[in-house]
């Protein structure tokens, strides 16, 4: 298996990057591509996953290990393949989706692109008490910190929606998901206006 890439970064595209290694351009799929954008034509160590099917064989890009280890996770659970894992990456506050897990939230996880009622269940079931060993989970003592987070992770998932219907395509919101996760706001509006602000710019 290919555990990791490194290389020069080349090309940024919707879904993907590429990383040439020794003159061999690699494509990885990403959830947020343009998280990358910062480290364009420098070198890179991009974290993946080979997927390997009879039909098909696919490189994986993560940001980090945890992203890594979430994706093998959300894989392994009934009814989610790696393009639905995907959306989940795409917009997630990994420490608060272990906290929905392990609370049994399925609320919160049916907020995610793709995962209904029954597929929050089944999450719940194959992937509680199996995560909190690798991955952070929000401070469970703190109740501002625990109930703040889904929230902020929903304000962005509302907010991509809103930018959507104001006619902006998957490609111009992917470059400003990465900045928009660093925003410590949990208030819809208020992502939305740094979301517009960041497009006037590009």
């Amino acid at each position: 298996m290919i555990a990791y890439i490194k290389g020069i970064l080349t090309y940024i595209q919707d879904d993907s990057v590429v990383v040439d290694v020794g003159g061999v351009g690699y494509e990885l799929i990403c959830a947020n591509p343009f998280g990358f954008q910062s480290s364009l034509n420098t070198e890179v160590k991009i974290n993946t996953y080979h997927h390997v099917r009879e039909d098909l064989q696919v490189l994986y890009g993560f940001k980090n290990q945890d992203e890594k280890y979430l994706f093998t996770k959300l894989i392994s659970v009934s009814g989610i393949g790696p393009k639905g894992a995907l959306g989940i990456l795409g917009s997630v506050d990994i420490p608060a989706f272990v906290a929905a897990i392990e609370k049994e939230d399925d609320k919160f996880l049916t907020g995610f692109p793709g995962v209904g009622k029954k597929t929050a269940r089944q999450i719940i079931l194959d992937l509680k008490g199996k995560l909190t060993t690798m991955l952070q989970v929000s401070g469970t003592e703190d109740t501002a910190t625990t109930e703040g987070s889904p929230v902020s992770t929903k304000g962005l998932q509302e907010a991509q929606e809103a930018l959507k219907a104001l006619g902006y395509t998957d490609r111009e919101i992917k470059m400003v998901v990465p900045k928009l996760q660093l925003e410590d706001s949990a208030n819809t509006d208020e992502v939305i206006r740094k979301a517009l602000a960041l497009l006037m710019k590009n």
